[in-house]
């Protein structure tokens, strides 16, 4: 890979990703952008360090390069979670993924956590370590007693690989006031915040009459599965999606009055958004948080914890609530549950929305490309 560098060769950039098994969560922000260069006519190419059949010919059918470097991952039958942590430990003790990087284009922007790679702009997204240490409480025994023993080695090998990566990038780039935060503690000098994007064309309202009749929430790895039995407990109904994850509690799964939907299409999420009364956002970690934004996008306020990532979309009382601590997340969502809320909050949701749409997101990249004279 050659040296730090902000223009493309002949029009040419290139993007680096995490592991790409499907284009959903931290791939979106570089879709969305490679998609808006390529319509300003500049050739784009994604590198990563492993992509499904699926994805490649995804990226193809949207004339983007998949520059696919095939790492070996063993650990796919424990999920997505775990191979990318997995993929992460390769870079981080050993190297191996940006090893296999052979070509000299520069990388404009290393939207990744498991490619060390020159690049003139590196867009955070959430140190591994601090997702480890806020997810703690949640993990099974198992999980619990494997990570304390490797916890000191997972903090140091990922603050030496953050400072690695920061000092092989001219810019960097976070994708919330919290995350920079995170990263200036540990010496990264973050020139801009950026959230990510979500298309309002896709996420909007399918209903004017909503059903009302369940809450929504998010079942994954930094999911405070606590919280959730507790409000369930309490009669509130709830549907809850994701993808399985191997560590959800065996009391969740068969509980009256939780619906577990699993992995939904987008189509099935937004109707899931627009019928529900509100989303319940019960997190470990969240740097940013996709779920309050694109439930807002459907018309659907979130009730969330009043810190972190998700605190910047979301203002309390206007488009959604903001609770301090467990204790009053779950009183709070058995009083919305029983009293419901003002009609004006759906639509401040779809205000809100707008901050957030892809076109609001490609053109703050723009002004930083002008501002550095990459474009």
């Amino acid at each position: 890979m050659g040296s730090k560098g902000g223009g493309g060769e002949n029009g040419k950039f290139v993007l680096a990703c995490d592991s790409m098994f499907d284009l959903e969560g931290c791939i979106k922000p570089a879709l969305f952008l490679a998609e808006a260069l390529i319509e300003k006519g500049y050739k784009i190419s994604i590198v990563s360090p492993v992509m499904s059949r699926n994805v490649e010919a995804h990226l193809r059918s949207m004339r983007i390069e998949p520059v696919n470097l095939h790492a070996r991952l063993l650990s796919g039958k424990f999920g997505l979670s775990i191979l990318w942590l997995e993929a992460w430990a390769k870079e981080a003790f050993l190297k191996l993924n940006s090893r296999r990087i052979c070509d000299d284009h520069p990388v404009l922007i290393n939207f990744s956590h498991t490619l060390d790679v020159p690049s003139m702009f590196w867009y955070l997204q959430g140190p591994t370590f601090a997702a480890l240490r806020d997810m703690e409480r949640e993990l099974p025994i198992g999980y619990k007693y494997i990570y304390k023993i490797l916890k000191p080695f997972i903090e140091h090998a990922d603050r030496k690989l953050i400072i690695k990566l920061g000092g092989n990038s001219a810019f960097a780039v976070a994708n919330s006031k919290f995350c920079a935060s995170l990263y200036s503690e540990l010496g990264v000098n973050v020139e801009a915040v950026i959230y990510p994007p979500i298309d309002c064309k896709l996420f909007h309202p399918t209903t004017s009459n909503p059903s009302n009749d369940y809450v929504l929430t998010y079942f994954g790895k930094e999911t405070r599965f606590s919280l959730i039995k507790a409000v369930a407990d309490r009669g509130v109904k709830i549907k809850a999606f994701g993808s399985k994850i191997p560590f959800i509690p065996k009391g969740l799964i068969k509980h009256p009055n939780i619906e577990l939907l699993g992995r939904v299409s987008t189509e099935q999420l937004v109707d899931a958004y627009s019928n529900a009364l509100f989303t319940l956002f019960a997190f470990t970690h969240e740097p940013f948080g996709y779920i309050p934004v694109e439930s807002m996008a459907c018309g659907t306020p979130t009730l969330t914890y009043g810190f972190q990532g998700p605190s910047e979309s979301i203002v309390d009382g206007f488009n959604g609530w903001l609770a301090k601590d467990d204790p009053e997340m779950m009183s709070k969502c058995v009083e919305i549950w029983e009293k419901g809320f003002p009609e004006s909050i759906r639509l401040n949701c779809l205000k809100t929305a707008q901050n957030f749409d892809r076109s609001v997101y490609t053109e703050k990249w723009m002004e930083l490309f002008r501002k550095f004279e990459c474009i």
